[in-house]
């Protein structure tokens, strides 16, 4: 068991093990609903949008968490913006942006050429490093992120069957949507000191989608996903201790192989679920907005 408690028995080591253990909470919650949206590519896009902030934030010598915020906003807004008063499609919006910031942070990174070792630590991540404060910090954002999604739980239930019905219900589509977009920028935000920038949307989303292969209702695929996450942080560090590797990057693959083992698992002991969760009151997993549901108030009021 030495291989298990000599890593554990470093301080450092354990404060990464808190810090991903609670990036993995934070994640579990968000990403559950990024997977019922179908909002990957914005996370993803969130995530690459960082860049510039960061980088500004670093030269400047401000914390890169809030460079990291600021830039995360500005993508959100600009998303917002463009959709609203623009002709083109969300995705692309998003796809727009997203160059535009990277290219952006790119420029800042060239501009300085003594900032290549700070540049991986943005894209790559530092779990090792992670301080008390830190700590502190991912608390306060899973405890953001837990009010949140149980405030607005009914409201992104009735989004994710049609917006259509949100309004129905009196639901608030667009102000859903915007806590909805907000939470996904705090779940990019909190972790990319963990797994970095370019890492963070596996955690993001491979927990959850390994715990669609089991459970369908939002709350259990939240729960396991956590726990999913968890142990791919466990074992990412484990795995890095030993084996030389990366610890963000590790922890990213490790979430990502969970979602291959969890579906091979799922396969041998019975008919593979879908990896998505279903929303409430859902006769299967399609795509978010679901035209053919019953009596859509009941559901969400069950709920």
């Amino acid at each position: 068991m030495t291989w298990l408690t000599d890593p554990l028995s470093a301080d450092f080591m354990l404060r990464a093990l808190l810090g991903g253990v609670l990036v993995a909470g934070i994640c579990a919650i968000v990403g559950t609903w990024v997977v019922v949206r179908g909002m990957a590519f914005l996370g993803e896009a969130m995530a690459h949008g960082m860049l510039p902030g960061v980088a500004l934030a670093s030269l400047l010598g401000l914390p890169a968490i809030l460079g990291a915020a600021v830039s995360a906003m500005v993508m959100s807004l600009g998303v917002g913006l463009i959709v609203r008063r623009g002709r083109l499609s969300h995705d692309t919006s998003i796809g727009l942006l997203f160059v535009g910031m990277l290219a952006l942070g790119v420029i800042i990174v060239s501009h300085s050429r003594s900032f290549a070792v700070d540049l991986t630590a943005i894209l790559f991540g530092d779990v090792l490093a992670i301080q008390t404060s830190d700590l502190a910090g991912l608390g306060l954002a899973l405890g953001v992120t837990v009010l949140l999604a149980a405030l607005f739980h009914r409201a992104f239930v009735a989004l994710a069957f049609d917006p259509r019905v949100a309004r129905t219900l009196g639901l608030a589509p667009r102000l859903t949507q915007v806590v909805l977009v907000g939470l996904v920028t705090l779940a990019v935000v909190a972790s990319y000191g963990a797994v970095g920038s370019l890492l963070v949307v596996g955690l993001l989303l491979a927990p959850a989608v390994a715990a669609g292969h089991w459970v369908r209702r939002i709350q259990s695929t939240m729960l396991l996903a956590a726990l999913f996450g968890a142990a791919a942080v466990v074992a990412g560090l484990l795995i890095s201790w030993h084996a030389g590797t990366a610890a963000g990057a590790t922890i990213a693959a490790a979430s990502i192989a969970l979602v291959a083992l969890s579906a091979g698992l799922r396969a041998l002991v019975g008919a593979p679920r879908s990896a998505q969760p279903v929303p409430p009151g859902s006769s299967h997993v399609a795509s978010p907005s679901v035209s053919h549901q019953k009596a859509p108030s009941a559901s969400l009021a069950s709920r």
